[in-house]
């Protein structure tokens, strides 16, 4: 089976959780041969904060994420329906 990237809409500041609760969906639905990576697109930014350098993760894309899996009515509704996940991106 061929898996293919889909762009995933979250609840803003809530990425980490929804790829969490995807994760964790897929462990306990034993799912894990139909999907592939779940990525959050960010960088690392240093910033000058008081004359001190910190580091911090800033996010491309907030409110969405790029899942890659096989597309069927069980791999939809896993996603779909997890923890601050409000929908997938197209038609």
């Amino acid at each position: 089976m061929e898996k293919k990237w889909y762009i995933v809409n979250t609840q803003t500041g809530c990425e980490g959780t929804a790829k969490t609760a995807i994760e964790d969906r897929i462990r306990s639905a034993k799912m894990e041969e139909f999907f592939g990576q779940i990525l959050i697109p960010s960088e690392n930014v240093v910033e000058l904060v008081k004359g001190q350098k910190q580091t911090k993760s800033r996010k491309f894309f907030p409110g969405y994420m790029f899942v890659e899996m096989f597309l069927n009515d069980e791999t939809w509704h896993l996603v779909k329906h997890s923890s601050k996940v409000t929908g997938f991106v197209g038609g």
